[in-house]
């Protein structure tokens, strides 16, 4: 079992039916048996996209997954909010949201490279501290 970070994107494919990540981000999550953490930023991101698609309903899924404990939230340190501020100077031509900054800041408090996200671009791109790749998991988009 290896714990992984979790990016909005697998969040709302996963609780929206509708959605055309939908499937593959239900199996993976299905089948990974893993701590998931996220972040605020990520969760408010989250809760926003699917207020605006799936209404309440949707975000009270995603509130059921926080409080059951199936999504570890972090709170950002002092320190790691000023990396964020670091990397989104670092990658100000790609240019990196505060979302994926608060990953970032989060994958290197916590050792963790293996991040579920559907945006295979920015994380293939980032690198945390010692040059460090993500290993992406979730991250190819569908044809």
């Amino acid at each position: 079992m290896v714990d992984t970070i979790i990016d909005a994107g697998p969040l709302i494919a996963f609780l929206s039916r509708d959605d055309r990540y939908h499937s593959q981000c239900a199996a993976l999550l299905r089948s990974m048996n893993c701590a998931f953490y996220t972040t605020l930023p990520v969760l408010t991101e989250a809760m926003y996209f699917l207020g605006r698609n799936g209404g309440l309903h949707a975000q009270n899924a995603l509130w059921k997954m926080l409080l059951r404990g199936d999504l570890l939230l972090h709170h950002p340190s002092p320190q790691e909010l000023l990396r964020m501020a670091e990397l989104m100077e670092k990658y100000s031509d790609h240019p990196m949201d505060f979302a994926d900054a608060s990953l970032v800041a989060l994958a290197e408090t916590l050792s963790l490279k293996r991040i579920f996200t559907l945006d295979y671009n920015d994380f293939s791109a980032y690198r945390m501290r010692g040059n460090h790749a993500f290993t992406l998991i979730g991250a190819h988009p569908l044809p």
